[in-house]
C-alpha cells in the first residue's frame, strides 16, 4: 500500500473520528480565541471611530506612537517594576512555606486551606478592603500611630502606592503557588533525600541539590502562571489607586483600558494590547521550552 493509500486509510478510520470529537473544541477555540486575537491585531493597524466616520488603516502608525509616547514608557516601566516586585515574593514565600509544611503533615491540610483562601477571594472585594486599610486615616496608619510613627499617605505618594499594589497582588497569589509547590514536592522521590543524607548533605544542601532540581518543572509552571496573572492585573489598580498618583501605578492593562474606553482610541489601545499579548506568548514559549528540556 502506497503513501496515498495509507493516508486515505487513516482518514477513513481514525481521522474522521478524531475530527468529529475535536470539531466542537476547534470551533469554540476559533470563535473565542483565534478570531478575537486576529481582530485585535488587525484593529491595531487602524484608526478612527466605530460610530462616526468608521475606521481606516494607518499601517504601523499606532506602534510608532507607542515608541515615542512618554506615557507609554512610564506605564511599561511601571509594569516591569510591578511584575518583578510581585514575582519574587509570589514565588519565594510560597516555596519556603511549602518546604516547611511538607515537614509537618499533621497541620498541612488546615494551613494549606488557610493560605489558599485569598486565591479564591474576589479581587475587587480584596482591593476595596486594601484601600480601606491603607487610606490616610485607615487601620495601618492607626496601628503605626500607636508606636509613635507618623502617618503615611500610602495611596497618595508615588513611592508607596506601587508597593501597596505589589503587596496585595503577592498576597493574593501566594496560596495558589503554595498548593502547586506542595504538589510538586510530593513527586520528588524520598530516596533522593535519603541518598543525599547518607552522603552527608545538610538541610541547605538537600534544598539546593535535591528539592530545587526536583521542583524545576513546577517552578517553571508557577513562574509562567504567576507572570500572566501579574501582567493582566487590572482590578487592583482600578479599585485601589485608579492608576495614580501621577500615573505612578498605571499598568499596561489599565493603560489599554483608559485608551480604549476613556479616550476611545481603539487602534492605539489595540496596539498596546498586542504588545501585551506578545509578552504573554513569550512567557508561554519559555514554559514550553523548559518543559521540553525536562
Amino acid at each position: 500500500m502506497g503513501e496515498r493509500g495509507l493516508w486515505r486509510n487513516w482518514l477513513d478510520r481514525d481521522g474522521v473520528a478524531a475530527l468529529v470529537f475535536l470539531l466542537p473544541a476547534l470551533v469554540l477555540l476559533g470563535l473565542f480565541v483565534v478570531y478575537p486575537i486576529g481582530y485585535l491585531v488587525g484593529l491595531s493597524f487602524t484608526q478612527g471611530s466605530f460610530t462616526r466616520g468608521g475606521v481606516h488603516g494607518v499601517g504601523l502608525r499606532n506602534y510608532l506612537r507607542l515608541v515615542v509616547s512618554p506615557d507609554f514608557w512610564q506605564v511599561l516601566g511601571n509594569t516591569v517594576y510591578f511584575s518583578v516586585g510581585t514575582l519574587v515574593p509570589s514565588l519565594g514565600v510560597p516555596l519556603g512555606l511549602a518546604v516547611g509544611l511538607d515537614r509537618i503533615p499533621r497541620f498541612r491540610a488546615v494551613l494549606r486551606a488557610a493560605y489558599f483562601i485569598p486565591s479564591i477571594t474576589s479581587l475587587v472585594a480584596v482591593g476595596l478592603g486594601w484601600r480601606w486599610l491603607f487610606q490616610t486615616d485607615g487601620v495601618v496608619n492607626g496601628a503605626m500611630a500607636l508606636f509613635g510613627i507618623a502617618p503615611v499617605a500610602w495611596l497618595g505618594d508615588p513611592a508607596w502606592a506601587m508597593p501597596v499594589l505589589i503587596l496585595l497582588t503577592a498576597w493574593k497569589q501566594v496560596g495558589f503557588n503554595l498548593v502547586v509547590f506542595l504538589a510538586g514536592l510530593q513527586n520528588i522521590p524520598v530516596s533522593r533525600y535519603e541518598a543525599a543524607a547518607l552522603d552527608g548533605a545538610g538541610p541547605w544542601q538537600l534544598f539546593w541539590y535535591v528539592t530545587l532540581p526536583g521542583l524545576r518543572p513546577t517552578l517553571v509552571f508557577a513562574f509562567v502562571t504567576t507572570g500572566i496573572f501579574v501582567l493582566r492585573s487590572f482590578e487592583q489598580v482600578y479599585v485601589v489607586t485608579g492608576g495614580g498618583p501621577m500615573n505612578g501605578t498605571s499598568l499596561l492593562v489599565y493603560y489599554v483600558y483608559e485608551q480604549a474606553f476613556s479616550q476611545f482610541d481603539f487602534g492605539y489601545a489595540a496596539a498596546a494590547a498586542s504588545l501585551l499579548l506578545a509578552i504573554a506568548l513569550g512567557l508561554v514559549y519559555l514554559q514550553l521550552r523548559f518543559s521540553e528540556e525536562n
